[in-house]
């Protein structure tokens, strides 16, 4: 699993491989929460984690489109073990970073 983890650090979606989501995550640059990129968690890989906050934030690409019952699945599973997850479309990403941040900031004051 954790081999797989460093694979989709080096072969990222287009959101991610932009950089954009993640400039502003790393470096505890988002109001001092620090975040992991393509954590670990029991059996699954999550692309971005706050530890601090439990807080799980998954960027879907295309992929997610024909997966979104397996995808439900694994989020019902971390929510059952007190993860809280947020999820955004690669487009969401790109064309409004703002609102994502604002999103995610919001979930994190909880």
């Amino acid at each position: 699993m954790i081999e797989t983890a460093r694979e989709m650090r080096q072969y990222p979606t287009e959101a991610e491989a932009e950089d954009v989501l993640w400039e502003v995550l790393r470096r505890k640059q988002l109001d001092g929460f620090r975040f992991r990129r393509q954590h670990v968690i029991h059996i699954f890989i999550v692309d971005f984690y706050c530890p601090k906050a439990k807080l799980v934030v998954e960027v879907d690409g295309e992929i997610h489109l024909s997966q979104t019952e397996y995808d439900k699945y694994w989020e019902d599973v971390l929510v059952q073990w007190d993860y809280s997850v947020l999820r955004f479309t690669n487009e969401q990403v790109l064309g409004g970073i703002n609102d994502v941040l604002m999103e995610i900031k919001g979930r994190l004051e909880k």
